[in-house]
């Protein structure tokens, strides 16, 4: 399956909590998957749906939100923030990943944003080097959540 061929929306936060707290905090209490930006105005969520045990489900999910990159060397202009990007297990590899970062790229370009930023876990550095980013500074470690780089891409007009 293709990006192209997965649906995706914009949607409310409900309705991709679940995947959130599910992949990127098990066994945590669900408050942990809860972040400080969710509250933010111009904040939003990205869902990526695809066929499930109880039909169509959201498979993949991504949160953005306004935020300036942290230091001076990152890409200019206004930013966004990607957070708890997560893809169901059972759809790792097949395109849900890539189709909610393409809908979030551009929700984002549509809403100002000149360019994207995260930290994103080691094991997912190549997807996002794939994906244009460049690493920013050396690995880190979330304490509870394992090592991350910051990663940047600027956005074309």
């Amino acid at each position: 399956m293709t990006a192209m061929a997965i649906p995706t929306a914009v949607v409310p936060l409900a309705d991709v909590f679940a995947l959130r707290w599910e992949v990127l905090r098990p066994g945590l209490p669900r408050e942990s998957a809860v972040f400080p930006e969710d509250a933010d105005p111009g904040a939003f969520h990205v869902a990526a749906y695809g066929p499930g045990p109880a039909g169509t489900e959201v498979l993949g999910c991504a949160s953005f939100y306004p935020e300036p990159f942290p230091g001076p060397d990152g890409p200019p202009g206004t930013a966004y923030r990607i957070r708890g990007m997560a893809s169901a297990a059972s759809a790792r590899g097949l395109g849900y990943g890539t189709a909610v970062l393409v809908a979030g790229t551009a929700e984002a370009a549509a809403r100002g944003a000149k360019a994207l930023w995260c930290n994103g876990r080691t094991e997912a550095r190549a997807f996002y080097e794939r994906h244009g980013y460049r690493v920013y500074g050396e690995e880190f470690v979330i304490e509870g959540v394992g090592p991350h780089y910051v990663l940047a891409r600027e956005l074309s007009d």
